[in-house]
This record gives structure tokens, sequence and C-alpha cells, in this order.
């Protein structure tokens, strides 16, 4: 039997699959989406079975043997062998890389060098003094001592041998249960032996035989029985009780809410958007809605009862939420309606308990995954629903390769599975919106609250007229006076700046120097706890200067805001107000976003600070005021998504005020108030804005009237990366249709991360049937020749931002 194996190297000559042969012993047990361990050159490597078959054009007497079989069960479905090949040609990825991020990381290999002696006498004293007592070493334990040389020299002589050791990276969570022997007469004959001074040892052995199950762990037994550790050890050497591993899931702690399922009856307009979805769920189509509804016209009902639909019939759903700080929410929400039936897929797990919850949907033992973007490859196997809550969110798209966008995934599967898939939003991403309109999605709109409560009351603050009328605090006097009013009447607050930090950049009065990254072209940011700058692009970190690093001077001075600036500036306002600040830096921590989202919840906070994360999803009842302290930020960035994401951050925040029987109030603070982007997101007019940013988008030619693909080239040496990034957009040029617009090569808005230049070029174009072909090629030449010269090339097919 000869089985095609995708190997564990992500290499362009090295990216198909290699014939191996199967061992007699082995060949009952090969499935296709099985893990192997198998030789590839002169090391052990982790691969996937792909295809099973008779024969081979390859010599036999040539072919390796697999090692070892690491799944007896396949861990990558049949259906995703198929999705795996689509996403290696739609995201011009390796097809290891796209077989790999359908796995929890868990599953994923971790590989070490172990170094073993063979023969000891023909070793040298260093080595052997090294080594000591030990007959296996790790492999860095040479590199730290300064000895690869002398290692080397001796694994070729044969003195020493390499060994390649692949784990993986956690492991089934076991604990350790005792059990009562099913002998009843033997366990009456031991109890009769015992003498008068085993008391304990006999009330041990009344207890269990009293208990309904057999089975018990060594804590129960010492606090329930109320017995001695050495009173249990006594009964295990006479086998009384038998000793075994149990496999058990871990835990995911979850803070304790008094909710209750609110089943609420459905409003007209959300029953005819749900008959057209339960329509296609009746008639297997996969039909793509896109659920078009306001900020709290009910879109999570609606997908509530499509999931209970799918599991009557038997079949399973997916939920994606576009963020971590939603999913504890949502999950709860989820858990309080299906129970058990629910499992977690997001970041904020740790390995073991994303391992657990992948298991659980890999065993068909939950019905419902809730989680961010991977979890869009949960390997159910008979699919009835798939939803994307808030499609417009670019966290959707993963930016490292393989780059796969979770709704083109959702609909790949959803025609495999013949299910539908709801794209639900208040503010649909343009594409979604215009595709929609051509019929290619079909068109569902809830233009009313499910509580039939109006809109918040939106203000729109000219800062400028602020700054004339000597205003220079971060607060306007009309927000400032509505804060003062909701604390005084003990309603809560939502205040929204999507920047982290204490000052947006440090700059020297004298020269004008901006204290920069020395990795990145990025300026570094103040932190005020630990007084720290760092960079949040690489992660760079340094003590904040007392000197200005080019000339000297000590007049250094902290420019823009930050959440904790903001934070601040709240404590001197409002020394009364109890804050709860919500940026990466306070959610770092595991479970700290549902914690800081529960105190607030519970009302231990009248205000909440935070960043993007605090724009969307959250409903709570108290919250009557909402303030966007800047929302220039992301309106000027050189993206021509930049007007899009601006009015999408504006209505989703806006739509956290007045969800329930308070009426909201939101004040919009702008430099720019006369903005379309602004203007539209006052009244969560949609239409008007897309029909407004259609314009803008056919003048300029960005989707969704052309298709865009970025190249970036990535170097050091910033001449090398200008030289190969115009070798790329030279050679697209002379290879593409004149129909497509090949623009640049410009060096990236941001010009150097992590100590590397960047330059970009912009394809944009209407038809290209030719375009992966050529990419491909274009790819081919830079795995064989470029990367030699330490050049990175990524092609983007559909990026989500330009900078």
């Amino acid at each position: 039997m000869i089985v095609e194996v995708i190997v564990d190297v992500a290499a362009y000559p090295i990216d198909r699959p290699f014939d191996y042969v199967v061992p007699e012993h082995l060949e009952d047990l090969v499935e296709r989406g099985s893990r192997v361990h198998v030789p590839f050159g002169n090391r052990k490597v982790q691969g996937f079975i792909t295809n099973i078959k008779g024969e081979t054009d390859i010599d036999r007497t040539k072919l390796k043997e697999v090692l070892s079989i690491i799944d007896v069960e396949p861990v990558i479905t049949e259906e995703l062998l198929e999705l795996s090949k689509w996403m290696t040609k739609k995201t011009l990825c390796y097809e290891i890389d796209a077989l790999q991020v359908m796995l929890p990381a868990a599953l994923r290999a971790s590989y070490k060098k172990n170094i073993k002696i063979m023969d000891s006498s023909q070793l040298d004293d260093e080595i052997l003094e090294l080594f000591g007592k030990k007959e296996v070493l790790p492999y860095e334990e040479f590199e730290k001592a300064g000895m690869l040389r002398l290692m080397k020299r001796h694994l070729i002589e044969g003195s020493l041998l390499l060994e390649n050791i692949i784990k993986q990276q956690t492991k089934v969570k076991t604990v350790t249960k005792y059990t009562l022997v099913e002998d009843k007469q033997f366990i009456i004959d031991q109890l009769n032996k015992l003498t008068k001074q085993a008391v304990k040892q006999k009330e041990l052995i009344e207890w269990l035989l009293a208990q309904e199950r057999n089975s018990f762990t060594m804590q129960e037994m010492i606090q329930t029985a109320a017995v001695s550790n050495a009173t249990v050890h006594a009964l295990i050497n006479k086998k009384i009780l038998l000793k075994e591993l149990e496999e058990v899931y871990r835990e995911i702690t979850s803070l304790d809410y008094q909710d209750r399922d609110n089943r609420v009856q459905l409003t007209t307009e959300q029953k005819a958007a749900l008959s057209h979805i339960t329509n296609a769920q009746n008639n297997r189509e996969n039909t793509t809605f896109l659920l078009h509804g306001i900020t709290g016209s009910g879109k999570t009902e609606i997908y509530l009862h499509a999931i209970e639909k799918s599991i009557a019939e038997g079949k399973q759903a997916i939920m994606l939420v576009p963020e971590i700080s939603l999913t504890p929410q949502m999950t709860r929400r989820f858990k309080l309606r299906f129970g058990d039936q629910v499992a977690v897929m997001h970041s904020g797990l740790s390995t073991g308990e994303k391992f657990d919850e992948w298991r659980k949907i890999w065993r068909g033992e939950v019905m419902v995954v809730v989680g961010a973007r991977s979890a869009v490859f949960a390997p159910f196997k008979d699919l009835g629903v798939i939803i994307l809550d808030e499609e417009h969110e670019s966290s959707y798209k993963q930016e490292d390769t393989p780059r796969y966008h979770a709704r083109d995934v959702a609909i790949w599967r959803s025609e495999y599975h013949k299910c539908p898939v709801i794209l639900g939003s208040a503010t649909p991403s343009l594409e979604s919106y215009a595709r929609a309109s051509k019929g290619v999605y079909t068109l569902l709109t809830l233009t009313m609250r499910a509580k039939e409560q109006a809109l918040p009351t939106v203000n729109i603050v000219d800062m400028r007229a602020e700054l004339k009328n000597g205003n220079r605090s971060m607060f306007s006097v009309p927000l400032a006076d509505s804060i003062r009013e909701k604390l005084e009447k003990k309603e809560q607050i939502v205040l929204f700046l999507n920047k982290r930090g204490f000052s947006s950049f440090v700059l020297c009065r004298d020269c004008g120097t901006v204290v920069e990254c020395d990795q990145c072209d990025i300026s570094l940011t103040y932190h005020r706890e630990g007084e720290r700058l760092k960079c949040h692009y690489c992660g760079h970190e340094e003590p904040v200067p007392h000197q200005c690093p080019e000339c000297q001077s000590e007049h250094i001075r902290f420019f823009g805001t930050g959440t904790q600036k903001v934070e601040e500036e709240i404590t001197k306002l409002f020394p009364y107000a109890r804050v709860l600040r919500m940026d990466v830096d306070t959610t770092r921590t595991k479970g700290s976003h549902e914690r800081i989202l529960k105190q607030f919840g519970d009302g231990d906070a009248d205000i909440l600070l935070g960043t993007q994360m605090i724009a969307k999803g959250l409903d709570f009842p108290n919250i009557t005021l909402v303030g966007v302290l800047n929302a220039d930020t992301t309106l000027h960035l050189a993206d021509f998504r930049a007007a899009e994401k601006t009015f999408q951050l504006m209505t989703q925040v806006s739509g956290r005020a007045g969800r329930h029987d308070k009426e909201g109030i939101v004040f919009i603070q702008t430099y720019t108030p006369e903005h379309y982007a602004i203007e539209y997101s006052k009244d969560q007019l949609y239409e008007p804005f897309y029909h407004n940013e259609m314009i803008m988008r056919k003048q300029y030619e960005y989707p969704p009237f052309y298709y865009v693909t970025l190249v970036q080239v990535t170097h050091e040496n910033v001449l090398l990366a200008a030289e190969y990034a115009k070798l790329a957009t030279d050679w697209l040029r002379g290879n593409l249709s004149s129909t497509s617009m090949v623009i640049g090569p410009t060096a990236s808005a941001i010009s150097k991360i992590q100590n590397r230049y960047r330059y970009q070029c912009l394809i944009k174009y209407k038809q290209e049937p030719l375009l992966i072909e050529k990419l491909q090629q274009l790819i081919k030449i830079y795995r064989t020749e470029w990367i030699k010269k330490g050049v990175i090339l990524t092609v983007d097919l559909d990026p989500s931002t330009i900078l």
C-alpha cells in the first residue's frame, strides 16, 4: 500500500505530496486525513496522508516507509482535505500551511533535536564532560557550550547520533480515579479479615458499597468519607480499590452570572427574515444571506432561531464573532439557550482548553461552536447553518499565511454542506452590500429596533470651535456636562478612543525629534505604567528618556492622547466616578475581557473607557451615554477603506446606548464634522453613506468596482527591498494583460517593521483570468532565486488594508 503525504516542511520544492510505503502492520490503520511520522532526508517529520493508492510511478525500492501513525481516526475530514486544496490555490500558500491552520495549536507538532552517545570511547574529553552521566543531551546544550563544530565531527564519525523528536504540544488531561472491584464476595471476605484496629478501613469500605457509583478521586474519599490518605492506600494494597487514569476535559472557567434565557417574541421584521433562512434550510440551499439590521434590531435572536432549527434536524452550526471581547457575552447567551451543546474556540483560551473544545467538536459531542475566525474550520460533519456576526470586521481576514477570509471559507463550506450562510451587520462591508444589491447574496433588512426603542440622539461636536473658545481639554463642554448628569442619575457611560497607551508620541520641543522605534518606522507610544515607551508593531520597549537623544535638551514632552491619559483626565474632572479601562494592556491576562465586562454589567463601574474592542456587541441596559473622543483617528489613514471604517465604527459605538428602556445619547467629537462618514453615522443612514462612498470608489477605481491584490517585498537592506520590489512590479507589468493596472512600487505607509524595509505594488483589475497563474510564476521565481538574497515576498489577493 502506498500513501501520499504532505510533509511538515514549508518550502517551495517540497510543496507537493511524497509517496511512502505503508508497513504491513499499519495497513489497517491508514486513512486519508490522518497524521503520520515519516523520514524526510536525514530527519523525522510529521505529515498528513492526503491519498491512498496501490501503485506508484516511482521505483518502490527507493520509497521510504511510514514510521508510525499518530491518529487512529483522521484529524482532517474529507471535506477539510478538499478545502485545503482550494485554500492553497485561493491564498497562494503552501498546502501544509492550509492543513495546519485547520488544527488547534495543541495538535501542531513541536520539533526537538537530541544528541545521543553511540560510542563513548571515540569522544573528546570536553564532549564527555558536557554529557556527564547522561546518554542524551538537547542540541541547545552544544550551542550554549560553543561545541557545534566538535559535535558535527563526531556525528559524521558516528560516535554521536542526532535524533529528531516530534511532540504534540498538548496531551489529553487525565485524573486518577479509584474504582471498587466488581467482585462483591472478594470485598466481603476482605472486610471480614480486617482487624478490630482497622476501623477507618471498614468505614471506608462500607461507605464505598453504599454509593451509587463506584469510581472516586482521592480527594472525594478523603473529604466525603472522612478518612486519611493512608486508609485509601491500605485498600489499594488489598486490591479492593483499583487505580486507573480517566480522561477529562479542561473546564473553561466562566464567571458566575445570574442570567436566564430571555426568549423573546419575534417582531414582524424578524419573522420575515427568519422565514427566508428557514426555507433555505428546508430546501438544503447554500444561499448567502446578508442580514442588514440597525444596532439593537435583534439579529442575535434570529441567529439563535436558525441554530435551533439546525439542532432539531440533527445538524450542527458555526457561529463566528469578530472580537474576543464579544465571545464571553455571545457564549453565555448561547449556553443559556443550548446548554452543553456549545463549544467555544478563541485565542483567549489556553492551549489545553482549545485542544479539549476541538475534541468535543471532532467527536460530535456538541452541536454548536461559538468562536473567532479559526472556528470556521470546526470539524463538523453535517452543518446546518454558518453565521458571521459583524461580517464587516477586518479581523475575519488572516494577515499571515494562509491569508484566508473567514467569509470565503464559510461560503465554500456552505456549498459543500448545502446549507445557508448568514452574514450579519448594522454596517455591512461595501463589497457584501454590493453583492446583495446585485442578487449574489440575498438581502434581509431589519429597520426597527427589536424593543421598538428610538435610536440614540447623536450630537456631532466640532472640536475646532471648542479650541477657539479656549477649551484645551479632551472633553468638550457638552460631553463633560452630559457625563456629570449621567453620573448623578447613576446611569452608565461608555467612552471610546481608538488609541491605547498614555500619549501617542514623545517629542523634543527644541529640535523637533520624535522618539521612534529603532526597528520600525513608527513613533514609540508612551505608557505611564512603568514609565515605558512601547512599539505597538514589534513589541520593542525602552525607558522614557529624560533628555532628547539628538540634542540632549531636557524639554521632552508627551503629545497625543491615549486611553491611559484619558483615564487620568477622568479622575481629575470626575473624581467620584468609578472607571474601568479596556484595551490591549488591561486585557492581556486570561479571562480579563470577561472580568471587566462582568464588573461593568454588575454596576461596579460608572464609566467603561476603551478602544475598538468595546465598540460593538455590548448590550447593557444601563448604558445611556456614549462618547467618541476623537472620530478622526481612522478617518485620515492612507487607506481607501478609511471612510468606511470610520462610518462603521461610529455607527457601532453609537449603537451601545439606549438599547433597553432608557433613552440613549451620543457625542461624537471631531475636527472634520462636515465629512460624510461622520454626518451619515449620526442617524445610522447606511444607504446614503453607501451610495456616496460608491461614487468615490468608482472614481478612484477601488473595490467593489475593481479587485485589488497587494504584493509586498521586504528586506533588511532598504536598497535591496526597493530593487526587488521594482523587479516584481516590472515583471507583473510585462506579464499581466493591459486591462490590469500595476501601481508602484512605493514604500509602504509604515516603511519599516522589525528591522525590515517594506515596499509594495498594487494590482487593480476587473477581469484577469491569468492572475493566479502569473502570481504563482512570480512566487516560483522568488522561492527559487530571490529568497536566497534574504528577500521576503508576500501576495495578498484580497487585502483588508493597504497600509
